[in-house]
């Protein structure tokens, strides 16, 4: 092997960056338990069917993004874009409709083929909920509450904002489409060669281009909410006033309108202007009847969000918001030959008692204390030829440049003590 790059589109995480993506991770699955969602985990690709049936063959997703193969069964395979349809599809496939609560977390990667970008990775990380089961209002708030809560946690509630957006119901999506596709008519020569394709099978994606000659065409196209009955109205009214309530300021985004072709009624995105073009960080939405869309007897409703890991954690780097961590770690210093013996038992005990402790051997002095200082260590150890015969060490706080001798016994007490 000659070309030892990493695949384009992909990342390796340095333990640092890790450890950051953890702290989003866990952050997001502790806020996920107040709310009463529980983990669970899908495999990272499925028939294919799974993602064509759901996502729509007019998405971007599948028309271009996939990533699709044979097995060797003779089976098409897809790697998973995205999450929601997975884990619809695990709870068909395994009965939870039998169990008592109907809330998931989940996190794991995902996977796109597609032009790699700030925040946009061919192998990328998700983390989100979906709650099935409930077609109230007020799970769609629970919902955007929790990507709210999320958000303030991380030390992003400052720099990111809530673009909220309906798209009705079915009744108000067909008239709704008929009025557009009658204005789109008039530019059909003038839209892009996706928006022409999308005329004919789903209309409403062509709100969502990104190109600039389609986005000018829509600026006096018809409103989306104009075409609402009296049902999706009125939703739309419970919604906003139940976010006003709770204290969730929220912008209306008419354009909005997600890119998956499942959803329906309520849609946001928690947005910045913090990462280029890539500003979303959090979106999601209701996607009643996806269920029963993909195989399941009953009519179950659903909500959701997912938010990309990456970009939340470099979100969180551009925003200030992420601490380094203090490591206290312990550097045991064993100087000379035969040290092993005696720093070893103490090394691991310290590392029982929940320290972080490198061990670091050798002869010269200087040397050794300078790489520690280079680790970050707060504590050093220091035990030569004297101390092993004696049973005894030389503790030392580098950050206050105190020192004692002391039993080697005493150690792990004095460095609880001195912390």
């Amino acid at each position: 092997m000659t070309d030892l790059r990493p695949v384009r589109g992909t990342h390796d995480w340095s333990p640092e960056e890790t450890r950051q993506f953890r702290h989003i991770v866990d952050m997001a699955r502790i806020i996920a338990a107040r709310y009463g969602f529980g983990e669970v985990m899908t495999p990272v690709f499925e028939y294919s069917e799974v993602f064509h049936r759901t996502l729509g063959d007019t998405s971007d997703i599948v028309s271009k993004e996939t990533y699709t193969f044979d097995d060797r069964g003779g089976d098409s395979i897809t790697l998973r874009p995205e999450i929601t349809a997975a884990l619809v599809r695990a709870f068909i496939s395994n009965g939870w409709q039998n169990h008592d609560r109907w809330r998931y977390f989940y996190a794991g990667p995902a996977f796109r083929y597609e032009r790699p970008q700030k925040g946009r990775m061919r192998q990328f990380h998700q983390l989100g909920v979906e709650w099935l089961g409930d077609d109230s209002v007020e799970s769609d708030v629970q919902v955007i509450a929790l990507a709210r809560d999320l958000l303030h946690a991380l030390g992003l509630g400052s720099v990111t904002t809530l673009e909220l957006n309906s798209l009705g119901d079915r009744e108000s999506r067909a008239a709704y489409r008929e009025t557009l596709v009658s204005y789109l008519q008039t530019y059909r020569n003038d839209l892009s060669e996706d928006s022409q394709q999308r005329l004919e099978k789903n209309p409403l994606r062509i709100l969502d281009s990104k190109d600039a000659g389609d986005r000018a065409i829509l600026v006096d196209a018809p409103k989306l909410i104009d075409a609402f009955n009296a049902t999706s109205r009125a939703r739309v009214d419970a919604l906003q006033q139940l976010l006003q309530q709770l204290g969730i300021s929220y912008q209306i985004n008419p354009k909005l309108v997600r890119g998956l072709d499942y959803y329906q009624h309520c849609v946001f995105e928690f947005t910045t202007d913090k990462l280029g073009a890539q500003n979303a960080v959090i979106a999601g939405g209701r996607y009643d009847g996806l269920v029963q869309q993909m195989g399941g007897k009953q009519d179950v409703p659903g909500v959701g969000f997912a938010g990309g890991i990456e970009r939340l954690v470099a979100l969180m780097r551009e925003a200030g918001a992420w601490q380094e961590e203090a490591p206290h770690i312990v550097a045991v210093i064993g100087l000379g030959e035969g040290s092993a013996e005696a720093c070893l038992p103490l090394v691991t005990s310290l590392r029982q008692a929940g320290h972080k402790v490198d061990y670091l051997t050798g002869n010269n002095m200087g040397k050794l204390m300078k790489k520690a200082d280079k680790l970050g260590a707060k504590y050093a150890v220091v035990i030569g030829e004297n101390e092993r015969i004696n049973a005894r060490a030389q503790l030392r706080d580098l950050t206050r440049g105190e020192q004692q001798e002391m039993a080697m016994e005493d150690i792990g007490k004095a460095i609880a003590t001195w912390r």
